[in-house]
């Protein structure tokens, strides 16, 4: 009997289980027919114009068929009589052409970058971090378990970088140690990248130098000139106070500069000095800064020789900036100021993240038309027409920004700024590898933090020819800007990369 009902009971089970997946089923199956749907829609609508002109193309070579000797000779006597007319239309075919050549905008290439990579010595581990800073006497218990909670769910490994002012106890954070920490920075980063390229420092036209919160007098930039013995006529600039996103207005500057300056070289150094500026208070909104950032330096050389092109890695396609500093909120969301004590530090907002994400909003609004297909452009005006005409409760169309870029290189600021952008851009895991990466070995290196991800994804090998790459930084003011390059070669690392001996360990697994 009990056996009996056993059985019964399995077959119901089973009954309804599998009623059950046959309702899942349609549901799986109707998700996939959309996704192929969308990829035939992508497909016909990036290859319209071609579908359109095959028919056109086909009836002239028909027709062109069918002419026959006589109409050949009868239209050439006719252009014959339309001499003035030919000639004419010839100058102004050429008179355009000419200025066009003039006038476009000259291609600026990337011939090689190259990131800091500090010693072994000043990898400082979590648990001396707490031990130094129990040591200085400035923390509070209460800010040293702060600390401790923001270092273990930061997305830093252990073996991150601080300079050699802050492993000493006391702390000496003087002027000379800091300019120490710039020199070693700037110098290792330009050294390798002179080596790698075989360019002379004599060659260089342009100099921009990023430094957002060290800016001595003479000049991080006036300090490279005088190490390398750069000519007189340099064009050199020094960026200071404009925070993580720098990087990108450093080669935004660059650009202009080789639009203007022909046949030179441009040399862009991104970097940040914790030496001067770390936080030794108990405020715990400038705590954190103390936790995320780490010694880092990048140095790029960028030519606009039309004969670079062969050797160059990558070639500049747009850069996009978007500032919100007219907002109040936004320009004081990251605050270098002094707490109540009289302590020096940066403060970050509880709406960072927020503002963080309206600057993205506008940002990728710009951008978008100039990388994404035209069919996420049409699905893109289509939802704001139907939201605007019957103000329909529907969420705005999220444009599928991996049609137009292959690799992600989303500056490491923290945890939650790659967490927030991999949702809101719906990238995938393997998108944002780059980024959660480098957090984890090199931590925030601010402005250079995009170039440690792009090394990173050539280190894995991952950069094929016509792959498209976009560099996304956020700094104080508050600003959201982007770079776009696209790859002209299979592109391997360079010798000295940061991660030349550890990209075997990489990806590691992240725990939360």
């Amino acid at each position: 009997m009990s056996s009996n009902t056993k059985t019964d009971t399995e077959e119901t089970t089973s009954s309804s289980t599998s009623k059950e997946s046959k309702k899942r089923l349609p549901d799986f199956s109707q998700s996939v027919k959309l996704k192929y749907v969308k990829l035939g829609y992508h497909y016909l609508m990036s290859h319209l114009v071609t579908l359109c002109l095959l028919p056109l193309m086909s009836v002239i070579l028909i027709q062109a068929s069918h002419m026959k000797a006589q109409d050949i000779q009868e239209l050439w006597a006719h252009l014959q009589y339309n001499l003035l007319s030919v000639i004419a239309i010839s100058a102004i075919f050429a008179l355009g052409s000419t200025l066009y050549i003039m006038t476009r905008p000259t291609s600026i290439y990337l011939l090689d970058f190259s990131c800091y990579r500090p010693p072994n010595h000043l990898t400082v581990h979590f648990q001396k971090f707490i031990h130094h800073s129990t040591l200085t006497g400035d923390f509070l218990p209460s800010s040293l378990d702060f600390q401790r909670k923001i270092l273990l769910r930061s997305g830093l490994g252990e073996e991150t970088y601080l300079p050699e002012a802050m492993h000493s106890i006391p702390p000496r954070p003087s002027m000379a140690a800091a300019r120490e920490e710039a020199e070693q920075v700037m110098f290792g980063a330009l050294d390798n990248l002179f080596a790698n390229t075989r360019v002379k420092p004599k060659d260089i036209g342009i100099l921009v130098v990023n430094c957002s919160l060290f800016n001595p007098t003479p000049s991080l930039s006036a300090m490279i000139v005088n190490k390398y013995k750069l000519r007189g006529n340099v064009k050199s600039f020094n960026l200071g106070g404009m925070g993580c996103s720098a990087g990108v207005i450093a080669i935004d500057l660059a650009k202009d500069m080789l639009q203007v300056h022909r046949n030179t070289y441009a040399v862009v150094v991104s970097t940040e000095n914790i030496t001067q500026n770390w936080y030794f208070g108990n405020n715990k909104a400038m705590l954190i800064p103390n936790c995320l950032f780490r010694v880092g330096g990048a140095a790029i050389l960028l030519s606009n020789k039309s004969s670079d092109k062969r050797r160059a890695k990558y070639k500049l396609l747009h850069v996009v900036r978007t500032h919100k500093g007219a907002d109040d909120k936004a320009f004081r969301c990251v605050y270098q100021e002094q707490d109540d004590a009289g302590k020096t530090g940066v403060s970050l907002s509880k709406d960072l993240m927020a503002i963080a994400g309206g600057a993205l909003k506008t940002n990728i609004t710009t951008l978008g038309p100039l990388v994404l297909p035209i069919s996420e452009q049409l699905l893109f005006f289509l939802t704001l027409v139907v939201k605007k005409l019957f103000n329909a409760k529907m969420k705005p169309y999220i444009p599928d920004f991996k049609l137009a870029f292959d690799h992600f290189c989303i500056h490491a600021g923290g945890r939650a700024v790659i967490d927030e952008l991999e949702k809101n851009l719906q990238l995938l895991p393997l998108h944002v590898e780059a980024s959660r990466m480098t957090l984890h070995r090199f931590g925030n290196t601010s402005s250079s933090s995009i170039w440690y991800e792009l090394a990173y994804t050539e280190a894995k090998g991952r950069m094929k020819k016509g792959n498209r790459v976009w560099q996304i930084a956020f700094g104080s003011g508050f600003k959201c800007n982007s770079a776009v390059w696209e790859a002209l070669r299979h592109v391997n690392p360079s010798p000295k990369s940061p991660w030349e001996d550890c990209i075997h360990k990489y990806p590691v697994e992240i725990i939360a």
